[in-house]
């Protein structure tokens, strides 16, 4: 039991899971706009995700500590670096369109992680885009949306219906409103943690007042869905629907002192759970 524990923890820890997420809202973009299977898109997005979170985790940590890592650390520095190489190997696959926006994708995350904005803008010591009170919810939401919607289409030639400005720009809103809605039982986990000048949610409004957002925002996601696709509407719809009432259980049962794994594994792997859900009923 404790050598599984322990599997679960670098499953979770070395982003493993939070990597699985974004590659399965890739895949729902793949499927719901009918491309061909994008291995080079996929695969980097996996890798990409791993090592660009284990980044932003482990960075600080690294950097002070080096010379005493503790093991669970030395072991996902490793694999972060074994991904960073696979990352790079995909990437040199991707098309022109596909590399203009991880640029834009990857300076976001950069300036997530990394001390470069004068200090009267900042709420706490750490001097990046995450500690402006208010914005870590967005900036998460902006490089989600952009990778698992923008990426996709941008990396392929091969759409196999007209799709209208309209129709891509809403399902990219709708992804960007669902990464957000997502990104609820995190913060009010944090709620403990978090400095009150970071200024989330929860802490300006409440867990109440969180809680409600989120249901709002879960049903913008199913209100907008009819007007996105061209075919297999009552599918999709059907898809939506299921996902959004998973996530409002989950959602509406989170609190500050949740367990490490609640959101960590359960509210994370929900993307995944919209694919299986779209794959099945499709």
């Amino acid at each position: 039991m404790k050598v599984l524990q322990q599997l679960l923890n670098f499953y979770i820890n070395s982003s493993i899971h939070v990597a699985l997420a974004v590659y399965a809202l890739a895949y729902i973009t793949v499927l719901e706009f009918e491309l061909e299977y994008d291995e080079s898109t996929l695969y980097f997005l996996f890798y990409g995700t791993i090592t660009g979170y284990n980044f932003v985790k482990y960075f600080g940590l690294a950097k002070f500590h080096h010379r005493s890592l503790a093991k669970w650390l030395k072991a996902i520095q490793v694999f972060s670096l074994l991904s960073f190489l696979l990352m790079g190997y995909y990437a040199i696959q991707l098309s022109h369109c596909a590399i203009l926006i991880l640029v834009v994708l990857g300076a976001t995350t950069f300036f997530y992680a990394i001390p470069f904005l004068p200090r009267h803008l900042f709420v706490d010591k750490q001097q990046n885009l995450r500690s402006i009170g208010g914005l870590k919810i967005y900036i998460i939401a902006f490089v989600w949306t952009g990778a698992t919607v923008a990426l996709p289409l941008a990396n392929t030639t091969d759409i196999k219906y007209e799709w209208s400005v309209t129709a891509i720009l809403l399902y990219a809103v709708q992804r960007f409103v669902f990464i957000i809605a997502l990104m609820l039982p995190f913060e009010i986990r944090d709620l403990k943690f978090d400095s009150l000048k970071l200024s989330t949610i929860p802490q300006k409004i409440g867990i109440k007042k969180t809680k409600l957002i989120g249901m709002l925002l879960s049903i913008v996601c199913v209100l907008v869905t009819p007007f996105i696709h061209n075919t297999d509407v009552s599918e999709k719809l059907l898809t939506v629907v299921i996902i959004m009432l998973i996530y409002t259980l989950l959602l509406l049962n989170a609190k500050s002192n949740q367990s490490r794994y609640y959101s960590a594994f359960w509210v994370e792997g929900i993307p995944a759970i919209w694919l299986f859900t779209l794959v099945y009923l499709s």
